[in-house]
């Protein structure tokens, strides 16, 4: 009987042991099962921000179900707030220094001024980290090139902050322009304020020469780090810490600010790709600001059964002509777009004339909703499918973006009065104009490389 009693308790004690060992066996790093870099779907991510101080503080929180790991900006006190709410994340001024001290970061999100996103998100690529950076995603339309190969060479997530592109609205208008509900589209007009601000001034200056006197540069401010590869320049808060993005030399103005937001939809909608020429006018224009206000115009061909089209984008408060079709008291606004179709008018999603928006039957959904534009990204960098502004996608929006800022270039101007600027979508490069090819790119700083 003893014997027997041994025996089950034996039995019980073994299988004890047995289930304990299975299951600490289960429990194992993600890297020992999925490789470098695997992220299980139900784990969550380290992540990383690079310039928290304003938007990026905002994209941080939209990704705070995650772990947030590593802050990093070149002005602590700017970046205070969101180093408060996240105090058990490590803190740099350093970028670089960053990802080669913090081994454990999966994905970074970038937020610096726009001269500095592409050599930022490179060195986060290159190190296998999946990379959510602002619009536009580059300073340079080759920096646009460049990073959207290396994101599909390291196979890493990507996402470009234009949240808009993950709305519903801009879906019922996809579906809209392809039940024909306007007809063939033949000209897209889209406009912004920026950078005025009606009666209460201007969002940051453009137009304007480099201030004259200089600044004492803040003791929480690493004005060397904030320049990056741009060329050297003593501080002024005429650059920072917002103004930047009226600057040739750290921003894109304000088609580089809204223009990917503004023509998102448009390319969704009309299936466009590179555009075959690009042509620009505006006030006055010098090599420090972009000019108060311009008028930059695209001409894409035929896609399918969609015939060729032009957009058309004014900033500075310039609009296009009102349309006829629209009632009297209607408003153009601030900021529009206006799809012109051979049956009628879409003006922000409302189709003109009347009796042409009277009788046409607005067809069912059938674009699925995204799960929100932060969520694409994470989905994706566990393991889902590609966000809808990963780099492949955002990187050809940008180089559009950025051509027309070509096109505005003082340097251009007397040989851009003759004729328009030609793209070569295959070889990457305007094909009537040698200098404006000098404006694919710019020269960094020494000590700075993409």
């Amino acid at each position: 009987m003893l014997e027997k009693k041994r025996s089950n308790n034996l039995t019980r004690r073994s299988f004890v042991a047995a289930t304990s060992a299975a299951a600490a066996f289960t429990i194992v790093p993600r890297h020992v099962l999925g490789g470098a870099g695997y992220i299980s779907p139900s784990e969550k991510l380290n992540i990383a921000g690079v310039g928290v101080g304003g938007k990026g503080g905002v994209d941080i929180k939209n990704v705070s179900s995650e772990n947030i790991v590593a802050l990093c900006d070149v002005d602590f006190r700017k970046a205070g707030r969101t180093f408060k709410a996240y105090p058990r994340a490590k803190r740099y001024k350093d970028f670089r220094v960053m990802l080669d001290k913090q081994k454990d970061i999966d994905a970074v999100m970038v937020a610096t001024p726009d001269h500095t996103h592409a050599v930022i998100s490179m060195e986060a690529i290159r190190r296998g980290k999946h990379v959510y950076t602002q619009k536009p995603l580059t300073h340079t339309i080759h920096e646009a090139q460049v990073l959207a190969e290396a994101a599909r060479k390291h196979k890493v997530a990507t996402q470009m902050g234009n949240q808009g592109q993950a709305d519903d609205g801009p879906r019922r208008l996809r579906e809209m322009i392809w039940d024909g509900a306007i007809g063939p589209v033949r000209h897209v007009h889209t406009w912004t304020d920026r950078p005025n601000r009606g009666l209460l001034g201007v969002y940051w200056p453009q137009g304007v020469g480099r201030p004259k006197d200089t600044s004492p540069v803040p003791d929480t401010l690493d004005w060397d780090l904030w320049l990056g590869p741009a060329p050297a320049r003593p501080y002024n808060r005429a650059y920072h810490p917002f103004s930047w993005r009226g600057w040739w030399d750290f921003g894109t103005g304000a088609l580089g600010d809204i223009g990917c937001h503004r023509l998102d939809p448009i390319f969704r909608a009309l299936k466009l790709g590179y555009p075959t020429s690009v042509q620009a006018e505006s006030t006055l224009v010098n090599r420090e600001t972009y000019p108060s206000g311009s008028i930059v115009t695209y001409e894409f061909p035929a896609r399918g059964d969609m015939p060729p089209v032009k957009v058309t984008w004014y900033d500075g408060g310039l609009r296009p002509e009102r349309p006829a079709e629209l009632p009297d008291g209607a408003q153009l606004g601030a900021n529009g777009v206006i799809y012109v179709g051979d049956k009628g008018k879409i003006f922000n999603n409302m189709i003109f004339p009347d009796s042409l928006r009277q009788q046409y039957k607005t067809p069912p959904a059938s674009i699925v909703s995204s799960p929100g534009h932060y969520k694409e990204w994470l989905n994706a960098c566990k393991g889902g499918k590609p966000a809808g502004s990963n780099f492949d996608w955002a990187g050809p929006l940008t180089e559009t973006v950025l051509m027309g800022n070509v096109a505005l270039r003082m340097e251009l101007r007397s040989k851009l009065d003759r004729q328009k600027l030609l793209w070569d979508a295959k070889a990457k490069r305007f094909s009537n104009l040698q200098g404006a090819n000098e404006f694919l790119h710019k020269t960094y700083r020494k000590g700075w490389t993409l």
